[in-house]
């Protein structure tokens, strides 16, 4: 294929990039503006014209999945040989075959290393989830900082656990993994790095094999594979970078969009190239999506829609959780019966896994097919530890045992600031086993029933398919027909651990990616909580409502709250499900205590959607009718 054939595909922008085939190039490309595309079509066309073979160019990206796309997109392009990889997959390939020693077996994972050596720190941080302290030590390696200067080069930032314990840990998984004759991923960057320094012949031989470079999602390079590029590099500038600084995401990791940003500062006579045209969203997304432009900072990109128009973005704002959490399911289910939206093409997004449950429990209530990414609630650690600790449990004092068995795994009524994501989420996690044991609890049902009833009720982990629930960090690199970004409150998002400008820029940012996964449908909403300031800043900010004291639910003795119950328990044996399924007790209590005359009126209570009101509101009011 010859190099105008290749290019003719393009759109203006794109080529304007695709036909730079030599020396360095920048391309900031904004979400969903064909990025794969452009830079696969512009090493196509350096093959093409002849400009570098196909074995002297290295392109580098950060997943395996994103490697293999770029191979098959060149494949189809009539290209192959060129070698598309990870960095990490990149120096092992360079230390195997240049170093004079091979590297070591890599570690898959450092969590059963760091469980270990966790499970032999003081006791206010035995319990600590491992993967919060190897995400502190990735922080660590990918900044080059070692044991010995790690405190040093903590500056503002905080560790999940004191400085001097998460010394202690990184000491020890240092000395263990040396023990193990091991090396992690980030081990395998830095020996690369020293490989070259140590020998300029080893240097020599890698940079006459490798004559040009491109590196996908530069917005997320921290200083360890910066460095790394840059011993690539020597003195050459046959380098294409390919970025998105708004989308940057990942500084928890030491990913940082400065090196995007300097990009034409470190090579002046850099061709710079945006990529505005979205082929992924309608223009009312976009339009929502560039109200955020202001507070990005960065490389200015306005995005312009090349699809059809679509319905504005739907802005909300709820009393409680569960309210939200009612709508989100009941307008899924809208969306596919009666829009023919597949439920494939709905994600649900939040900010930590710990939110999932609130979507979990509300899309099985709603029979809502759903797919978790990152492990639906009864699959994380907290609740698979602590339903295997509960299994031989006989007693119906089921508060009792649960709240027993969480604090064994050290779950505290009161969450310490700066705990990590993993540790948080784990804390939420035992706090819902809790107060759902509470709300369960009756005096006579068993600790059995009570694992039966969760099973139940958020489902019990089969299928993969339906309505994807995911943080916006797995979030990032898909689309979908329908997005709904709930709990957009402050100390969700942003959340609770950003209290520094750069925190709250990043979480910004997060939101940024969250609208822009969107074809066509988004919808915003937050619940009882602080509205975020991001609402403000996006001109949708809902009023607050006027404070009220709680009002109070039904007694547990109240007749009508009893009569309800009996209902509901016969209605669930002919339906053949558990009891929750067709309402929870704190629905039933509050129908008890609003006792809504009509159907229509039903259909105001917490809990009542659509599709329970056409199932049961008849049903409820003749009990409401006949109960003094």
């Amino acid at each position: 294929m010859d190099p105008e054939s290749i290019l003719a595909r393009l759109n203006s922008e794109q080529r304007l990039a695709a036909e730079a085939l030599r020396g360095p190039v920048c391309i900031l490309a904004g979400a969903g503006s064909g990025k794969t595309t452009t830079i696969t079509h512009r090493i196509a066309a350096q093959v093409a014209a002849g400009t570098f073979p196909p074995g002297r160019i290295l392109a580098v990206t950060f997943t395996d999945k994103a490697a293999g796309e770029m191979r098959a997109r060149l494949a189809g392009l009539g290209v192959t040989g060129v070698p598309a990889r990870t960095f990490h997959s990149a120096a092992l390939a360079q230390l195997t075959a240049l170093a004079s020693e091979p590297p070591g077996q890599v570690l898959p994972s450092k969590v059963l290393l760091l469980r270990q050596i966790a499970n032999g720190l003081p006791r206010p941080f035995r319990y600590r989830a491992a993967a919060d302290l190897a995400t502190e030590i990735e922080w660590a390696k990918n900044r080059r900082l070692t044991p010995a200067t790690y405190v040093d080069g903590l500056g503002e930032h905080a560790p999940p656990v004191p400085p001097d314990v998460m010394l202690r840990v990184f000491r020890d998984y240092e000395r263990r993994k040396a023990a193990l004759a091991k090396v992690d991923f980030e081990d395998l960057l830095e020996l690369a790095i020293r490989m070259y320094d140590a020998d300029a012949g080893t240097r020599e031989r890698f940079r006459d094999r490798y004559r040009a470079f491109t590196v996908d999602e530069y917005q997320d390079v921290n200083l360890l594979q910066q460095t790394l590029l840059e011993r690539w590099l020597g003195e050459r500038d046959d380098v294409c970078v390919v970025g998105d600084d708004y989308q940057s995401i990942y500084g928890f990791t030491g990913a940082t969009p400065d090196y995007l940003l300097s990009f034409r500062r470190r090579f002046p006579g850099a061709a710079v190239v945006t990529l505005e045209a979205n082929y992924r969203s309608s223009p009312e997304v976009l339009a929502f999506a560039n109200r955020l432009v202001p507070r990005l900072g960065g490389a200015e990109k306005a995005l312009r829609a090349v699809r059809p128009r679509g319905p504005e973005p739907v802005v909300r704002s709820f009393g409680s959780a569960l309210e939200e959490a009612t709508f989100v399911a009941e307008t899924a289910k809208a969306l596919h019966k009666r829009d023919g939206v597949s439920l494939e093409e709905i994600a649900v997004l939040y900010r930590t896994n710990a939110r999932s449950e609130d979507f979990e429990e509300a899309l099985v209530l709603a029979d809502v097919p759903f797919q978790v990414r990152g492990g639906r609630f009864l699959e994380r650690p907290a609740a698979r530890r602590l339903l295997r600790v509960l299994s031989d449990a006989v007693t119906n004092a089921v508060a009792a045992a649960v709240t027993e068995a969480a604090r064994a795994e050290g779950w505290v009524e009161l969450v310490p600031d700066g705990l990590g994501e993993v540790e948080e989420t784990r804390q939420q996690d035992l706090a819902r086993l809790v107060a759902l044991a509470r709300e369960f609890d009756d005096g006579e049902r068993t600790v059995a029933d009570f694992l039966a009833d969760l099973r139940a009720r958020f489902g019990d982990g089969e299928g993969g398919r339906g309505v994807h629930l995911l943080t916006y960090h797995r979030a990032k690199g898909l689309e979908f027909e329908a997005v709904f970004l709930p709990r957009l409150e402050e100390k969700e998002l942003p959340c609770r651990q950003a209290k520094t400008p750069a925190a709250v820029d990043e979480e910004r940012r997060l939101l940024y990616v969250g609208i822009t996964r969107a074809k066509r449908r988004l919808y915003v909403s937050h619940a009882d909580g602080k509205p975020s300031r991001f609402l403000a800043e996006l001109g949708v900010a809902p009023p607050r409502r006027p404070a009220r004291p709680p009002e109070p639910a039904a007694a547990p003795d109240d007749p009508l709250f009893a009569a309800l119950r009996t209902w509901r328990l016969v209605r669930a044996r002919e339906d053949g499900v558990p009891p929750y399924v067709v309402f929870h007790d704190r629905t039933l209590a509050e129908i008890a205590r609003r006792r809504p005359q009509r159907v229509t009126d039903l259909a105001g209570v917490p809990g009542v959607g659509p599709a329970k009101l056409d199932r049961y509101g008849t049903e409820v009011i003749r009990v409401l009718e006949r109960t003094p």
